[in-house]
């Protein structure tokens, strides 16, 4: 490993090279730096491409890394209920823990990108992978819900909150320029790759083994990335520094009261609360949380400007917001992962309760998205390596966009679960076509030695998008599907009246998403009879449909905002001439 040492000479350094990113309202970066862009008090390691480390063994590590994190997002939903059972709580108890996940790893991870700049990147990495191991290897072998919530909640979160922002700095630590498009896009491919496979894995092995091997199975998968990790360049400071604690409690609590709102915005109402849930003022708690959250946000905000304007090291500098390409960027990948995740809400619930496929097949209608995905994010920066990055990131959405529209076209009563190959293949493009591109946006908007920090916010954003892609889908299902099958049933002649005004009022607060199996058994549990009951199925077909239908169309709109709001996005590579 190639390390340059650097110190300034009497505190005051040169500027930096014309090539060197634009730092926050396009000044150089506030650090001091040598006449090389340097910053002083950072040890420089070479990136890997020209120094000779492996690239492929450090994508390998990273990618794993990333994988891993993402893979707890999606790899139980399919499980739910068979985890509920074995540790002796309910659907509702499981469904909290992994709120708590997304919830913990959000809320923290601009600490993480903050304490890997004082620990260093590398070491914040590896400590992070340990948290993360022992929380894998708690819930593996939780025997009650609270401990599993201590392991899967808390420890996996923390862990990934010191992880990801890291990946993102070591990327840049490992990587010259012209090389971190494609390196950035395999690492964001093998995320997504990780929503679509992890029902398939969970799946697999709650059928065929049990659940807890996929909590084993990533402590496994944790110590051969330790391993590996040596092999990483690694960029960390000399000089030690202070957190930043009020800094630290502000953005912590106003995430954490954002994320939360929106998390419960399905259960509780988002403005309007439902009937049954809890209300303030009139209005739903979820919109209370959203709007405290963000008050408590401008608070953090306006706390770091006075640590800055007294001398003092800020957890993040506000004046990075003021960049327009950072902006976009982040702009970008919230919506990326907004429409993702909504995605990966409604296609499976299509599949597994409107057609009644099994985890493993509905895991496996899913991978023609995969496989573009990782086709786009591997091959546009290699086959276009100047192509423009505004470009792609439109053609990505736009993709997205064709994607979720033809989906939603083929949507009809009695269509088969191929209608999603066409429609999946061409988000996949567009996933992989975004994740080729917005990483090395995001990054080269700043220094280098402010990727931890861009790495904070930028997995902040993303949180905040998948929270967002699948409180906005299920709500939108949810919602019109109640209204589409009351409808129905009014003015479905077959349906008594009695029945009618007995489901109105069961069904007040939301109409459960359920497939015709678990529809017929409830009914004739209720004692409903069998032209009543046909009736009602019927209804329920047709309200489903609807609703993903308008779920779908949702997510068709906001691709279509997106791609209004690609401006900022720059038109050439990082680090290549006109």
């Amino acid at each position: 490993m190639v390390v340059v040492h650097r110190r300034a000479a009497g505190g005051t350094g040169a500027s930096p090279r014309r090539d060197d990113p634009p730092g926050p309202l396009g000044r150089a970066p506030s650090v001091p730096s040598d006449p090389q862009g340097v910053a002083v008090g950072e040890t420089v390691s070479a990136p890997a491409t020209r120094a000779g480390t492996a690239p492929r063994t450090v994508l390998l590590t990273l990618a794993s890394a990333q994988f891993l994190m993402t893979l707890d997002t999606s790899v139980m939903n399919v499980s739910i209920a068979t985890v509920a059972h074995d540790v002796g709580t309910t659907v509702t108890g499981i469904q909290a823990a992994i709120t708590l996940y997304t919830l913990v790893m959000a809320s923290l991870m601009i600490t993480g990108g903050k304490v890997g700049e004082l620990l260093g990147r590398k070491r914040a990495f590896a400590i992070g992978c340990v948290i993360y191991g022992a929380g894998s290897f708690t819930t593996s072998l939780a025997p009650t819900l609270p401990v599993l919530i201590v392991g899967w909640s808390f420890l996996e979160g923390i862990g990934a909150a010191l992880i990801l922002p890291a990946i993102v700095a070591l990327v840049a630590a490992n990587f010259a320029q012209p090389d971190r498009p494609r390196a950035y896009g395999l690492v964001a491919a093998s995320a997504a790759i990780a929503v679509a496979v992890g029902p398939l894995i969970g799946g697999l092995m709650t059928t065929y083994a049990s659940w807890r091997w996929v909590f084993a199975g990533e402590v496994v998968l944790v110590a051969g990335i330790l391993l590996l990790v040596r092999r990483v360049n690694d960029v960390r400071r000399e000089r030690a520094g202070r957190l930043d604690v009020g800094g630290t409690v502000l953005s912590t609590l106003g995430l954490s009261l954002a994320v939360l709102g929106i998390l419960q915005a399905g259960s509780w109402g988002f403005v309007n609360p439902k009937p049954g849930a809890p209300s303030i003022m009139g209005l739903s708690p979820a919109i209370w949380l959203v709007v405290l959250g963000g008050v408590v946000l401008r608070v953090f905000l306006s706390w770091e400007r006075h640590r800055l304007a007294t001398g003092r090291t800020p957890l993040v500098d506000p004046g990075m917001l003021a960049n327009k390409v950072l902006r976009g960027g982040l702009t970008s990948f919230f919506f990326q992962y907004l429409l993702q995740a909504g995605l990966f809400f409604v296609v499976p619930l299509f599949l597994s309760v409107s057609l009644g496929l099994s985890a493993i097949a509905t895991g496996l209608r899913i991978m023609p998205l995969s496989l573009t995905l990782l086709l786009a994010a591997v091959g546009v920066p290699r086959l276009f390596p100047r192509a423009s990055p505004r470009r792609v990131v439109r053609v990505g959405f736009a993709c997205l966009f064709l994607g979720i529209v033809l989906l939603l076209a083929l949507l009809e009563v009695g269509t088969g679960p191929e209608v999603v190959t066409w429609p999946l293949l061409l988000a996949g493009l567009g996933i992989g076509a975004l994740a080729s591109q917005l990483g090395a946006v995001t990054v080269s908007a700043v220094p280098d030695t402010r990727t931890g920090e861009v790495g904070g916010l930028q997995n902040t954003l993303t949180n905040l998008g998948a929270s967002t892609g699948t409180a906005l889908a299920g709500a939108v299902l949810i919602s019109v599907l109640t209204s589409s099958f009351l409808t129905g049933i009014q003015n479905n002649p077959a349906v008594p009246a009695q029945v009618t005004a007995q489901a109105e009022v069961r069904l007040a607060a939301g109409a459960p998403f359920i497939s015709d199996a678990q529809l017929s058994q409830r009914l004739a549990e209720a004692g409903v009879d069998a032209p009543t009951s046909a009736a009602i199925m019927q209804e329920n077909t047709l309200a489903r449909l609807d609703g993903l239908r308008w779920s779908l169309a949702t997510l068709a709109l906001l691709a279509l905002v997106a791609l209004f709001l690609t401006d900022r996005i720059p038109d050439r590579q990082p680090g290549r001439s006109p």
